[in-house]
């Protein structure tokens, strides 16, 4: 086999084996791209589907009305986030011929390709073409970032903005102390969209600031210390132009941040403290207070729910870039990327191990830190393949198919229990099936768009109609607002079970298993994801397991 390197040296084979890594990413990208569109309708809605979109409706009637109405600015705590997604999920819903739930959907697929498409090219300009489809396939093929990529109307484009501010700073890095306008524009951009997503997004300030200590640390012991001191200042102020777009961006998008310059502090101190009624969840096999949660919650859920591929590539990648930190042939300037790359995949973690904040729906809150733990892991491939063609070139093979193999292991997952990828376990936690009964699987939901489609045909398979002079009633333990959207007009939903036809429930803790004729169950990997049971005639006192907070 051909050697795989990203050694400096230009031949044939290596322009060869760049072209083909090039190709391949540009077509996994090209069928990614083709499934999401034959699938977004698939995933149902979430808890904050509903409310997102009404906020959307405010921010736009806020702009029509020229600031007249400025209800969007105080409308639940969502004035404290950012709706630009959702302001174009509206507005996509205007020109194409789709219902607004189902372009939010595709709307959120397209955020995610460009995701995958930005952290293809930031870890190919680090590390080569390799660790550039390296790191696109490990981006891919994690279960938990695909499947929030089309329904999280939050986290998913927060963390797709995240990876371009990150490309912009990698791209300043290595342009120091010159950057091209387009390097000021796409941090500019990324720093509006981030901050303007959630103000969470400003822990890339501190990715930057230590991140370019090392590179600092160099120009300081190879020139003076006023001259270093010069070019940083210089290149603070050819990043004027990109901050000023950043933050017009910013206003853009979430206009609550410009109303006062406080504001955004004041976001960051609302979500220092847990700001809703304290529920409890699921972790570990015990039910916890979410503002309790111990230091382990997102430790053990990361190692449980990642792919182990991606987990043992990252600590590969965590490990080299530390080594090269202390390594003296190894330029500051790229030391500077390793280590801002390290700290946005590390670094929110592990703050959030010392805050303790409150902590609840597994990872999703997070996942902005996945897509550069792929670039890392796709570093650590990429060189570990470098390493074995100048040492150890009949290993590649094996390591080649080792790695694909660790890529078959979450796909097989993904088709397995499409289109609830967000809920993955990997095999560590013997997957689902595994995790069941011990951590929250389909928090969100999403369910109750399949089990509703299950009773619509079971009611046309048996001829039933409702009662004369009413709709059918459902009672619902879950998310109210999209088990009506998803069951339609005909039907009248609610918590009360007394005089319900049917009940709908997830498969959460929290509601109960009833003594009733199961209609509809909705499964993955033997594990009940929702079910709907015909309690016509019968009593039931409550659908819910544990009594409500």
């Amino acid at each position: 086999m051909t050697s795989i390197t990203t050694s400096a040296v230009d031949t044939p084979s290596r322009r060869s084996i760049e072209r083909a890594c090039d190709d391949t990413a540009i077509l996994v990208l090209v069928v990614v791209a083709v499934i999401a569109g034959f699938t977004f309708r698939d995933y149902g809605l979430g808890w904050d589907d509903y409310t997102h979109a009404e906020y959307a409706d405010l921010l736009l009637k806020m702009y029509g009305s020229g600031f007249r109405d400025t209800s969007a600015l105080s409308f639940a705590n969502l004035y404290m986030y950012g709706g630009g997604f959702d302001m174009a999920a509206a507005l996509l819903h205007k020109v194409i011929p789709l219902e607004l739930f189902e372009t939010r959907r595709l709307l959120g697929a397209i955020v995610g390709i460009i995701g995958f498409t930005v952290n293809w090219r930031l870890a190919r300009r680090v590390g080569g073409p390799l660790a550039g489809l390296a790191a696109l396939l490990l981006l891919a093929l994690c279960p938990t970032f695909y499947g929030h990529m089309f329904m999280n109307p939050k986290d998913a484009p927060f963390a797709v903005a995240m990876i371009i501010l990150m490309l912009g700073l990698v791209r300043l890095v290595e342009e120091y102390p010159h950057p091209t306008p387009r390097t000021v524009l796409i941090t500019g951009l990324g720093a509006g969209l981030s901050i303007g997503s959630r103000v969470l997004g400003g822990l890339a300030l501190l990715y930057a600031l230590i991140g370019f200590m090392p590179l600092l640390i160099e120009e300081v012991r190879t020139k003076d210390a006023r001259d270093a001191i010069k070019r940083f200042a210089q290149t603070a102020y050819t990043l004027l132009p990109g901050l000023i777009l950043g933050y017009l961006v910013m206003g853009l998008i979430w206009p609550w941040s410009i109303i006062a310059p406080n504001h955004p502090f004041l976001a960051v101190t609302y979500f220092s403290h847990f700001f809703e009624k304290p529920w409890k969840e699921m972790f570990d096999g015990a039910l916890v207070s979410v503002p309790d949660m111990p230091w382990s919650y997102l430790p053990t859920l990361f190692a449980l729910q990642l792919p182990e591929v991606l987990l043992a590539l990252t600590v590969a990648g965590v490990g080299g870039t530390f080594i090269a930190l202390v390594r003296k042939d190894v330029s500051g300037r790229r030391k500077t990327i390793l280590l801002m790359l390290a700290l946005a995949a590390v670094l929110p973690i592990a703050i959030a191990i010392v805050k303790r904040p409150a902590l609840y729906n597994g990872i999703r809150h997070f996942i902005f830190v996945i897509p550069p733990m792929t670039v890392l892991a796709g570093l650590a491939f990429a060189r570990g393949m470098e390493k074995l063609g100048e040492n150890r070139r009949t290993w590649q093979p094996a390591a080649l198919a080792l790695f694909l193999f660790g890529l078959l292991l979450p796909l097989g997952e993904m088709i397995r229990l499409h289109p609830y990828q967000y809920t993955h376990f990997n095999h560590i936690a013997g997957t689902v099936r595994g995790a069941d009964d011990h951590y929250m699987l389909d928090y969100w939901g999403l369910a109750f768009k399949q089990a509703s489609d299950g009773l619509h045909e079971q009611l046309e398979e048996k001829h039933l109609s409702p009662p004369p002079g009413r709709k059918w009633k459902v009672a619902v333990c879950g998310p109210q607002r999209p088990a009506q959207v998803a069951l339609g007009p005909d039907f009248t939903i609610g918590w009360d079970s007394h005089e319900a036809d049917f009940a709908m429930t997830l498969g959460e803790f929290y509601c109960k298993g009833l003594s009733a004729p199961v209609m509809v169950e909705i499964k993955r990997d033997d594990v009940v994801f929702a079910r709907v049971y015909d309690i016509r005639g019968r009593t039931i006192s409550s659908l819910l397991s544990i009594p409500p907070p």
